[in-house]
């Protein structure tokens, strides 16, 4: 212990700079490596979450993997103390690439695999024993530059840490997706990271480098820093690519709003399918089942004003508007960019039947949930066509206190419609739906319409390419203050396709049959969808 600290303060005097600004430049990088360290945990669960769904899961994983990596990483960087500057230098290269790359890579194994859990793994798993390796190896470099005592060492090297945590995590959000996008802003941040390693060790330790490791730092470097910016120019090919091989040749619109990614394949009556977030929300081969079973039920009874939470494609609207008595439709949808497809979209609006220039439609852009909380409205009909209550962004929309909301907005007598997934292969989910209405303090009466010829609205699109089976049924909850009354249609309502009293005593009477008994609501505190099994 004696000889280390007479060689680091002999070691001093070599340095080119300063020890205060040898000591200010070691903490500068640390802040930056910082900062690339949390963007890149950040890509990670930002894109797991969109390619697999469930953020909760996805975020904990990455987590709990990498907080454990950086342990390993840590004891790992022992050995390298003596030779912490080249170390450090190569252990940022890797760090920059492995990073860098993550987010290409993992969408790669999404689009043509489809399959990336164990590639995120993967990836937290290295990226955690890279970032843990840094800590020691700046330890001893920072008391190369300047002799301080070892607890002045830490709390200076944690200070940049955490700050440096903190620029990076408010740059993922507010300047790196917006501006660049996660493919091109991991890129660009492997890129950061690269040079920001390789300027530390060639200016302030450039007299430890023997000539060899400093033509090995260069070019090791210069490669990382080259390959990523050739992948950046190449990212636009690659996602086209990518999105064929998820969506298939005809990929007609792609577009990353504030909100998620929306893509419309196909261009007629028969062939268009909306995708969010990379999960097919509307087919139109069998649109027309799921919004017949999930509206005219609802409209049974008085229907003058009507307000649907989602739908921004316009198709619940479409059957509503089908009822000339109704004077009012509110449509709430979250991103303005779906609606505003909707309209201009000529196969989507086609589709909808153009209800957007449909003088009695409004559409609203905000959280459904804020929105019920401050509107002051009461509306005969509530229809809630949201995303899959397993999708976790989507879960407080599906709880108790949601459906307390609903229930404020109801006119005396007024009917709620919940689309609550589907009771085949996903019943406790469905359940749960029809519990958390009951504890909003509705009467329900569940029931299902079975024809599903795609995986419309069920999870990640690609299960059925992976070998699951694709869900073969619809799940809905109609729910009132008091008593719903029979499941049916009402006389006034306009022919239908394929929806007739008959299927739908069939689809009450055979959902009755998967009924499953003590299920718990879902509450904001404690929420309970999760992927089933």
């Amino acid at each position: 212990m004696i000889d280390q600290q007479i060689a680091l303060r002999g070691g001093a005097a070599r340095l080119p700079v300063r020890p205060r600004t040898g000591r200010f430049l070691v903490l500068a990088v640390v802040f930056i490596c910082a900062a690339c360290g949390l963007v890149y945990e950040l890509e990670l669960v930002a894109l797991a979450s969109y390619l697999i769904g469930d953020s909760v899961t996805q975020a904990s994983v990455v987590l709990s993997v990498m907080v454990f990596a950086m342990g390993i990483g840590s004891l790992l960087a022992k050995r390298l103390r003596s030779r912490a500057a080249v170390g450090f230098g190569l252990i940022e290269a890797a760090l920059a690439l492995v990073g860098g790359t993550s987010a290409v890579i993992l969408y790669a194994s999404f689009a043509w695999l489809g399959e990336s859990r164990y590639t995120l793994v993967g990836f937290s798993l290295t990226i955690g024993i890279l970032i843990g390796a840094e800590i020691p190896l700046l330890m001893t470099m920072i008391q190369r530059v300047d002799r301080q005592d070892a607890g002045g060492a830490v709390a200076d090297l944690f200070a940049a840490d955490y700050v440096g945590a903190l620029v990076g995590g408010l740059a993922f959000p507010f300047l790196l997706l917006p501006m660049l996008g996660q493919l091109t802003g991991a890129l660009f941040t492997g890129a950061v990271n690269a040079a920001a390693g390789l300027a530390l060790v060639l200016w302030v330790f450039r007299r430890d480098l023997s000539p060899r490791s400093r033509r090995l730092l260069i070019l090791v470097n210069a490669l990382v820093i080259a390959l990523l910016a050739t992948t950046s120019v190449l990212v636009d090919d690659f996602e086209r690519a990518a999105r064929r091989a998820v969506y298939g040749d005809e990929v007609r619109v792609a577009v990353q709003s504030d909100v998620q990614e929306i893509v419309l394949t196909g261009a007629g009556h028969g062939s268009l399918d909306l995708y969010l977030d990379g999960r097919l929300r509307v087919s139109s081969r069998d649109e027309h089942r799921y919004h017949e079973a999930l509206v005219h039920p609802a409209m049974k009874g008085v229907h003058r004003r009507v307000l649907i939470l989602g739908g921004g494609d316009g198709l619940a609207a479409r059957e509503v508007l089908r009822y000339p008595d109704v004077t009012s439709v509110a449509v709430v949808e979250l991103d303005p960019a779906v609606t505003r497809l909707a309209r201009t979209d000529p196969a989507l609006s086609g589709l909808n039947g153009h209800v957007y220039d449909d003088p009695r439609l409004t559409a609203v852009s905000g959280d459904a949930f804020t929105w019920l909380r401050n509107a002051r409205a009461r509306y005969d009909v509530v229809i809630s066509d949201l995303p899959d209550p397993g999708i976790t962004a989507s879960t407080k929309l599906y709880s108790a206190e949601f459906y307390g909301l609903v229930a404020g907005a109801l006119e005396p007598g007024g009917r709620l419609v919940v689309h609550a997934g589907p009771p085949g292969s996903r019943p406790t989910t469905f359940w749960t739906v029809e519990a958390s209405i009951r504890a909003g303090g509705l009467a329900t009466l569940p029931y299902r319409v079975d024809g599903r010829l795609t995986g419309f609205a069920a999870g990640p699109d690609r299960a059925a390419a992976g070998g699951e089976e694709a869900p073969q049924d619809w799940g809905f909850v109609l729910a009132a203050g008091k008593e719903p009354g029979e499941l049916g249609l009402d006389p006034g309502a306009p022919a239908l396709r394929t929806l007739g009293e008959r299927e739908l005593s069939v689809g009450r009477r055979s959902v009755e049959r998967l009924r499953q008994h003590g299920v718990l609501p879902s509450t904001l505190i404690h929420p309970r969808y999760w992927e089933e099994p």
